[in-house]
């Protein structure tokens, strides 16, 4: 019992981060319970826990849900990367190599998750890039709160971020790298502002236009043969 709600934990986990089920997109226990030959009972156990990773919400009146992101919250949340982010490669005239090199293969494993199809990574990796390089140039009484603010877009660029749009993030981050090397704080700092403000217009903009699939196709379950 506990293997098949973990399965169908997977295949919704997979669909959200894969941009399948969209926001807002209700999950029937019955329909589930039918697609993955189950009981509601065991679908229930699976939508539970993704309640408690804060990936789905239930209500008396809508049943169980996609979560949808406010996009209020996830402005205020560039907003203050914006300010954060490009405040600390104001503040800073070099950069340590050790640091250099720790950012270079965290961009490594940025590229492999984006070469891979590896969405679940590399939306976890490119938004852990920017802790990374908080925590590099030694700002560690930012870590905590830029974790949240990475936290509370992480979700909102799973959901909406194409594959090309992690490729220019990932190559904006390189150029960032770059700029600190040979101790152009400033630039650096400078390209920052544009790659949030770029990745909040992005996705924004994709939010409007991205159609909705039914469950049965967004889960990629076969219909079964007649």
């Amino acid at each position: 019992m506990e293997q098949q709600s973990l399965h169908i934990d997977r295949t919704i986990i997979d669909a959200i981060l894969s941009g399948r089920l969209r926001p807002g997109m209700r999950l029937g226990e019955q329909e589930l319970a039918t697609l993955f030959h189950v009981s509601r009972t065991i679908v229930r156990q699976s939508l539970t826990r993704l309640e408690a990773r804060g990936l789905v919400q239930v209500t008396a009146r809508r049943g169980w849900f996609i979560v949808e992101p406010s996009v209020e919250e996830a402005t205020a949340a560039f907003q203050a990367r914006r300010a954060i982010e490009s405040g600390i490669l104001n503040t800073i005239d070099h950069v340590d190599p050790k640091a250099i090199a720790k950012l270079r293969e965290h961009i490594a494993r940025q590229r492999e998750a984006i070469s891979t199809g590896d969405v679940a990574s590399r939306s976890h990796l490119l938004a852990d890039f920017h802790v990374c390089l908080a925590e590099s140039l030694g700002f560690f009484p930012l870590l905590d709160i830029l974790n949240d603010l990475t936290a509370r877009s992480l979700l909102f660029e799973a959901l909406y971020q194409s594959t090309p749009d992690a490729a220019c993030s990932c190559d904006d981050h390189e150029r960032i790298v770059d700029l600190l090397e040979v101790g152009d704080c400033r630039e650096a700092a400078r390209v920052m502002i544009t790659h949030i403000s770029d990745i909040e217009t992005n996705l924004t903009a994709r939010i409007k236009h991205t159609p909705q699939l039914d469950l049965r196709e967004a889960l990629q379950i076969s219909s079964p043969k007649t």
